[in-house]
């Protein structure tokens, strides 16, 4: 890709990089801020259609709860038990009796939330008159009825036919239990479905209020009252839903369903409010306001980008005559010159073009020069390599007539310095192996040894020593001279002060995933001033030019294999000795 677009000419990145920064930002806002508008106006109207749907679940509870009220008193009323469960002798009777019971009608009068009131009783002496009914066989066989009677006085709510006008009616359907008789009556209170439609008119979205069997009571929306769900096609992946918010496609058209569920007070079942908004409908205005708003910026975009062509066209025009100019300089020929056009980037360009032209004949000059002190630093570079080599052959050459200074001191019998040569002759070698990245713990042991033998064959008895570590750590890998620049410490500058001499003892164990080594000696100690400058001193990773490996460089190549947190720890008090402690990995892992 970034081949791809630095082949592309500058002319056509201006045109991209508008594209890119400007165009796609501002489309991806447009999107945004259309999609936000849109989404704006749809949750504006899911929270209307949710205080709605509340305002009608509150008033539709209270046309209902009229109707609880009243099955409530009558399932209670002495006076209708005793008319329903009197065994009349004639019609007069039974017409006296309904006379001196007109509660159903006074009902229906003072509450304008109900419409009728039918008792059906299994009495053969009274009358049917539309408000005390005699249940046939056909009427025993609703489901309704059998319901009533099955649910042990709790309420149901059905929308059934009207037997007076075969009208159907939402209505409260209870059982009235007369024990003392013997005898059941089932009571039902129609609901005034006309109050339920003005309730829903005032409604601004499609509302409906179904049953249980999905039978639409009532509707703000012109034939739908008295239909099913699944007649009016409702969405089958949401009709029998109790309650929520739902997504569907509506008489073709994709909407908004809000389900919210209403059961009464002692009720088996209940009433659904169902509220639809087709989608379309609402973000009509956001869609206007969007095309508006897309065409606007459509337009600027069109002038943007003609306008950029041009500067783009203005600048790319310039650079192609700078690139003129610099393929006769590719060519040879010096003598060229561009004229300056501008103060700005493209004509300080020119400005040091011309420069640039003026300076390379005498750059040339200077080439012809350097090349020839490049050839004599290269001979003087390949004398100092040869004299490396050299060098290096000195501590060999050292080392083989060490030996045979060893081998002619045995054979004299002179074992003390046979001894001694041979502990040089080994450190010797280490020092020609310290090149090495690791060695064995048991090698570095050696190397302290051979040093304090060869210093105690000098001091005689004014220095002691002991070396000891323990075997199964034997075989672990540590940096080379890591021990025996601290043991050398220890002697020159903790015991070779003292008249008596002293000890330095070398130790190493395991402790936990580590292995510890201290060196320690009986010697002069350090001052606390000094020992602070030397604790201050090993943090400078630059070795002074010209001395031995000393403790900083042992703390420094610790840190540097290790990491932080490794490193020397120094311990000292004067008059009472020096101790050095190091770690290190028994795994031999560095870094």
């Amino acid at each position: 890709m970034l081949r791809y677009l630095n082949d592309i000419k500058l002319q056509h990145k201006l045109m991209l990089t508008f594209i890119a920064i400007v165009l796609v930002p501002v489309m991806i806002v447009g999107l945004f801020l259309t999609n936000e508008l849109r989404e704006m106006a749809l949750g504006n109207a899911l929270k209307q259609n949710a205080l709605n749907v509340d305002r009608v679940l509150k008033r539709t509870a209270e046309v209902v709860n009229v109707s609880y009220d009243i099955s409530y008193r009558l399932s209670y009323d002495n006076r209708l038990k005793e008319l329903a469960n009197r065994q009349y002798e004639t019609v007069y009777e039974v017409v006296s009796a309904y006379r001196g019971y007109p509660d159903f009608r006074e009902y229906a009068r003072l509450y304008k939330e109900i419409s009728d009131i039918r008792f059906y009783i299994d009495n053969k002496t009274l009358l049917n008159n539309w408000e005390f009914i005699q249940p046939d066989a056909q009427t025993l066989r609703q489901p309704w009825y059998e319901q009533a009677l099955a649910n042990n006085g709790l309420i149901a709510w059905n929308y059934i036919l009207d037997e007076r006008d075969q009208t159907p009616r939402f209505s409260l359907i209870r059982k009235v239990d007369f024990r003392e008789n013997n005898v059941d009556g089932v009571l039902v209170i129609n609901v005034n479905t006309g109050l339920l439609q003005s309730i829903l008119g005032q409604e601004a979205f499609e509302t409906m209020l179904v049953d249980d069997q999905d039978a639409i009571i009532a509707a703000n929306r012109p034939g739908r009252t008295g239909r099913n769900l699944a007649d009016i096609q409702f969405d089958a992946a949401v009709m029998h839903e109790a309650s929520g918010s739902f997504d569907a496609v509506v008489d073709g058209e994709a909407s908004k369903i809000l389900i919210e569920q209403l059961v009464p007070q002692s009720s088996i079942n209940g009433i659904r409010v169902i509220s639809v908004f087709s989608v379309d409908s609402i973000v009509k205005d956001a869609n206007r306001i969007n095309n508006v708003a897309l065409t606007v910026i459509g337009i600027s975009m069109v002038i943007a980008i003609i306008l950029i062509y041009m500067f783009s066209a203005l600048i790319a025009n310039r650079l192609r005559r700078l690139s003129k100019h610099i393929n006769k300089v590719a060519t040879g020929n010096f003598e060229t010159s561009m004229a300056i056009d501008g103060k700005d980037e493209i004509g300080q360009l020119s400005r040091q073009f011309n420069s640039m032209v003026v300076s390379i004949d005498e750059l040339m000059i200077e080439v012809k020069e350097s090349n020839r002190q490049r050839n004599d630093l290269e001979l003087r570079q390949n004398e100092i390599k040869f004299k490396m080599l050299a060098s290096q052959i000195n501590p060999h050459f050292l080392f083989n007539t060490l030996e045979s200074i060893r081998m002619k001191a045995h054979l004299n019998g002179q074992a003390g310095i046979a001894r001694v040569v041979k502990m040089l002759g080994r450190m010797m070698r280490a020092n020609l192996e310290a090149g090495k990245r690791t060695v064995l713990l048991r090698d570095e042991l050696d190397i302290a040894r051979s040093y304090l033998e060869i210093q105690q064959f000098r001091h005689e008895e004014r220095l002691t020593y002991e070396v000891r570590s323990d075997d199964d750590i034997a075989d672990v890998q540590v940096p080379p001279l890591i021990i025996q620049p601290l043991v050398e410490n220890a002697v020159i500058h903790g015991l070779e002060r003292l008249e008596g001499g002293g000890r330095v003892s070398v130790s190493a164990w395991r402790d936990g995933v580590d292995v510890v080594i201290l060196v320690e000696d009986d010697g002069a100690g350090i001052e606390p001033e000094r020992l602070e400058a030397i604790r201050h001193s090993m943090e400078d990773c630059e070795e002074e030019e010209g001395h031995r490996i000393g403790i900083r460089n042992v703390h420094q190549r610790l840190l540097l294999a290790y990491g932080a947190g490794s490193g020397l720890t120094i311990a000292s008090e004067p008059g009472r000795g020096t101790q050095i402690r190091l770690r290190v990995p028994a795994g031999g892992g560095m870094l």
